[in-house]
């Protein structure tokens, strides 16, 4: 029998021998010279007990205790060699062919579409922020995915929980470390969801349900989330309920909606073909065009506001474009000390919106 292992992989395969020719005179076998049993060795014989010349050594006690433990080894081969029916033959290892090694077969994977993925994470959002999920469950419950909680905001989110629990949402209860992974941020406020966007609502289906009184907030290019989530927590205060934008979903921001507190639930965002379009559209609709600026209009302590408005705001540094503010049909400035060149866009929407409030509610 030839002992070579013919396999690369290193695998061992069972091959046998018959017992006795592995216990043949001179302990080898013919065929591979190889095998075969050590000779016995032979127990001197031992002290007579009476004999109390010397004291036993620890030697002579592991002697005995191996002697022991060899005597139940020898038992325990001799059960299993009964166990088999006396069979003359033993397993020998050898490395397994190649043959045999091709017959595995790895289970199939689960393949997942990385589209898919892809396309669902770009659905999806993170809120954090107590006030903000809170308002956010009570708006639009429907719109959770999955949700994660510190331990001590749950007796507060009590009735969130069971709701969840109930429509088999995911939740999980998790330390402040963990929490900060899943929402991106160490100001998550001991509560994260991850929720479906909202879509924003055409200025046609906006134009069919508004009311007689309505200010509508128009953001060019504004894209600073704590400014946004200003902007918005402004507007829920002052009733006004839609926010003209180019990307409705900058208004779903994880940062945003924990700016504005609650107010983000408050406030629809509203697309049209283009930001001018959307002006345009209503213009027609008989809405007034109301455009800022810092350095020119009308002083807003002596303006009268309209009670169907477009209040059309620019960022920070370049303000509105030039084909944005000839658009407008009226042009307001906030006088102040002039220390500064502007106001913060959140907080100039804060102190136009509380003057329309102030004249029209």
């Amino acid at each position: 029998m030839n002992d070579e292992f013919k396999g690369k992989s290193g695998k061992v395969r069972v091959m046998y021998v018959r017992e006795e020719e592995a216990q043949r005179p001179g302990g080898q076998n013919p065929r591979t010279g190889k095998g075969g049993r050590p000779a016995e060795r032979q127990e001197k014989p031992r002290r007579a007990s009476g004999d109390d010349s010397r004291k036993p050594r620890n030697g002579d006690d592991f002697r005995k205790s191996r002697s022991g433990d060899d005597a139940r080894k020898s038992r325990s081969s001799d059960d299993f060699r009964g166990s088999r029916g006396d069979s003359p033959w033993r397993t020998v290892s050898r490395a397994p062919s190649d043959e045999a090694t091709s017959e595995v077969q790895e289970a199939p994977r689960h393949i997942v579409d990385p589209e898919q993925i892809r396309r669902q994470r770009q659905e999806e959002t993170r809120v954090y922020g107590e006030n903000a999920c809170q308002a956010l469950f009570q708006h639009r419950p429907e719109s959770i995915v999955r949700a994660w909680f510190v331990q001590s905001v749950t007796p507060r989110f009590r009735e969130a929980l069971r709701w969840m629990a109930a429509n088999r949402k995911a939740y999980h209860v998790v330390n402040d470390d963990e929490l900060a992974k899943a929402s991106g941020t160490e100001h998550h406020g001991g509560v994260c969801f991850i929720i479906k966007k909202r879509l924003g609502m055409a200025v046609s289906d906006w134009l069919a349900q508004a009311d007689e009184k309505d200010c509508v907030l128009a953001l060019e290019d504004v894209s600073n989330p704590h400014n946004l989530g200003g902007i918005m927590r402004s507007c829920a205060h002052f009733g006004v309920k839609g926010l003209l934008v180019n990307d409705a979903s900058l208004l779903e921001s994880g940062a945003a909606v924990r700016t504005a507190e609650g107010g983000a639930e408050h406030v629809k965002a509203i697309s049209g073909e283009s930001f001018a379009e959307g002006l345009e559209a209503f213009r027609r609709a008989g809405y007034t065009i109301v455009t800022t600026s810092s350095h020119q209009g009308t002083p807003l302590a002596q303006a009268q506001l309209p009670a169907k408005m477009v209040l059309v705001l620019g960022q920070e540094r370049e303000g509105l474009s030039d084909s944005t503010f000839q658009q407008g049909d009226m042009s307001l400035s906030i006088g102040g000390t002039g220390r500064v060149e502007s106001l913060n866009v959140s907080v100039a929407t804060g102190v136009l919106l509380a003057e329309w409030w102030r004249q029209n509610a």
